[in-house]
C-alpha cells in the first residue's frame, strides 16, 4: 500500500515522553490520518505519569554526572522502560487500543556536535585530553565532530511489555549524519501549527527551551523555518526551588513564589554574557550546561547582591524569558507576529507576563488557544514521528538540526507475542 492511501486510514498511536525535567512520562494516546500538509491529529487522552521517587532521583543523578557502573545503568533503562510500557497501557483505559507507539525515552546525556576547528571545538579537545580520553572522535566531511545524545527506556522492551510495534533512538539518524539530533518537533510544528499569513514561534519551555520559527505558509516556506535550544527552561528553576526550600518544593506553582520577588537585571545581563546564548543556531544544549554545576554558580554570583530567596527565584526566571527574547532578536529574520507557548512552562504565569513584558505588542498565547494541547505537544509529536518512521516520510528538519539531508528517524521494534 501507498503511504498516501495507508494514511488515508485513522492510525491509533501513543506518543510518551519524558523532558529534562524528569518531572514523569507524558503519554498522548492519538489519532493521526494524512501525511504532511494534510497531516490531521486527534487528541483522544492525554495524561503525564510520575516516576516512582527512588528512581527519580537515580535518573537525575546519573544526569548530573554521578559515576554509576554498567550494571546500574542497565537497571536504570529496564526500569524507564517498564513505567514507559506501563503509561502506554494506562493511557489506553477505556479506548480502543493503539497499534504504534512512539517513545522518545528519558535523555541523560547529550553532546552537541562541535566544529573541528576553532574556539569551541578546540575546547572540546582540550577538555578530553585534560580528562586523558582520546580526542579523535568521529568527524564528519565538513570537519564538525559528531554529537552523542543518550535515551533511557529501550524500545524494544517497551514493545515486549506492550505487545504494541514501538519506534524509539529518534535523534541517532539525525546525529550520525552530523546534525544535532535535536530540536526534533519543527517539523511537526510545521505542520499542525503553520498560518498562511502570520510568521509564528512556537515557544516550547520544557526542562530546556526550544523555538521554532515558521513563517508564513507559502512560496519556499519549509526551508525558511528556524529552530534551536534558546537555553534554560524548568529544569534550572525547579533545582533552584528544591535548592531553596530545602527540598520541600520540586517547582514553582504558577510561578508564584518567583512573582513574590524582583528580579535583579544586572545580573540578568551577566548571565547574558554566558558563551552558549551568542553561539549561533543550529544548536542544543541540556542539564549538561544549565544544570546543578550552573545554578550554583548563579547562587554564588547572586551573593554579591543579597537577593532573597524568591528574588532569586524572579531572576532565574527573568533568565529564562530574557534568554528566549535575546534568542529571538539576535537570530531570527524577522520578529515573530505571534508567540504560541507549550509546555510545563506555558502554565507558570509569572514567566509568560514578563515575556510578555519584552516581546511587547507580540502577543503570547499558548497552543492550547490554536487547538493544540500545549501540556501534551511533545508527546503527541513524538506520535507523528513515529506514524511518519511507519510510511517511511523523514522526521527531521536540516535547518532545525543542522544535518545536511532529511532522514527518517527512529528504531522500528515490531510487537512481541
Amino acid at each position: 500500500m501507498h503511504p498516501t492511501e495507508e494514511a488515508a486510514v485513522p492510525t491509533r498511536v501513543i506518543g510518551l515522553i519524558s523532558g529534562t525535567s524528569v518531572d514523569g512520562i507524558d503519554a498522548a494516546l492519538v489519532e493521526i490520518s494524512g501525511t504532511e500538509l494534510d497531516l490531521k491529529v486527534e487528541l483522544l487522552a492525554g495524561a503525564t505519569y510520575p516516576y516512582p521517587a527512588e528512581l527519580r532521583e537515580r535518573i537525575l543523578a546519573v544526569g548530573a554526572g554521578v559515576a554509576i557502573s554498567m550494571a546500574e545503568l542497565a537497571e536504570i533503562d529496564d526500569a524507564i522502560a517498564q513505567v514507559f510500557a506501563q503509561a502506554a497501557q494506562n493511557i489506553q483505559i477505556g479506548h480502543q487500543p493503539a497499534t504504534l507507539i512512539g517513545s522518545h525515552g528519558q535523555t541523560v546525556y547529550h553532546r552537541p556536535p562541535k566544529e573541528g576547528a576553532g574556539e569551541h571545538g578546540s575546547r572540546g579537545r582540550e577538555m578530553l585530553t585534560t580528562h586523558g580520553l582520546n580526542p579523535s572522535y568521529p568527524l564528519t566531511a565538513q570537519g564538525t565532530s559528531l554529537g552523542y545524545s543518550l535515551q533511557l527506556g529501550r524500545g524494544a522492551l517497551i514493545a515486549h511489555f506492550t505487545s504494541i510495534a514501538t519506534v524509539s533512538n529518534f535523534r541517532v539518524a539525525d546525529i550520525a549524519i552530523g546534525g544535532h539530533g535535536a530540536p526534533l518537533v519543527p517539523r511537526v510544528d510545521a505542520y499542525l501549527l503553520s498560518h498562511p499569513q502570520e510568521g509564528r514561534c512556537i515557544q516550547n519551555i520544557g526542562g530546556i527551551s526550544n523555538v521554532a520559527y515558521i513563517p508564513p505558509r507559502h512560496g519556499d516556506w519549509l526551508s525558511k523555518i528556524r529552530a534551536w535550544d534558546s537555553g534554560p527552561g524548568n529544569s534550572l528553576l525547579d533545582l533552584a526551588v528544591e535548592h531553596l526550600s530545602a527540598g520541600a518544593k520540586t517547582y514553582d506553582q504558577d510561578g508564584n513564589w518567583a512573582a513574590s520577588g524582583t528580579p535583579c537585571h544586572p545580573l540578568v545581563e551577566q548571565w547574558l554574557n554566558q558563551d552558549y546564548f551568542h553561539l549561533s543556531p543550529p544548536k542544543s544544549t541540556g542539564r549538561e550546561l544549565f544544570g546543578v554545576t550552573y545554578l550554583h554558580q548563579c547562587l554564588k554570583d547572586a551573593q554579591a547582591y543579597q537577593l532573597n530567596p524568591a528574588d532569586i527565584l524572579a531572576t532565574l526566571t527573568e533568565l529564562t524569558s530574557a534568554s528566549i527574547f535575546h534568542s529571538y532578536r539576535t537570530f531570527l529574520p524577522e520578529m515573530p507576529q505571534r508567540v504560541l507557548l507549550c509546555g510545563g512552562g506555558s502554565r507558570n504565569l509569572y514567566l509568560k507576563q514578563r515575556l510578555q513584558l519584552l516581546l511587547g505588542s507580540i502577543p503570547v498565547l499558548t497552543t492550547d488557544e490554536v487547538g493544540l494541547s500545549a501540556d501534551f505537544k511533545e508527546a503527541i509529536a513524538f506520535a507523528v514521528l513515529a506514524y511518519w518512521r511507519h510510511l517511511g516520510i523523514p522526521g527531521n528538519l536540516p535547518t532545525a538540526t543542522g544535518a545536511p539531508q532529511e532522514v527518517l528517524l527512529g528504531e522500528i521494534h515490531q510487537r512481541q507475542s
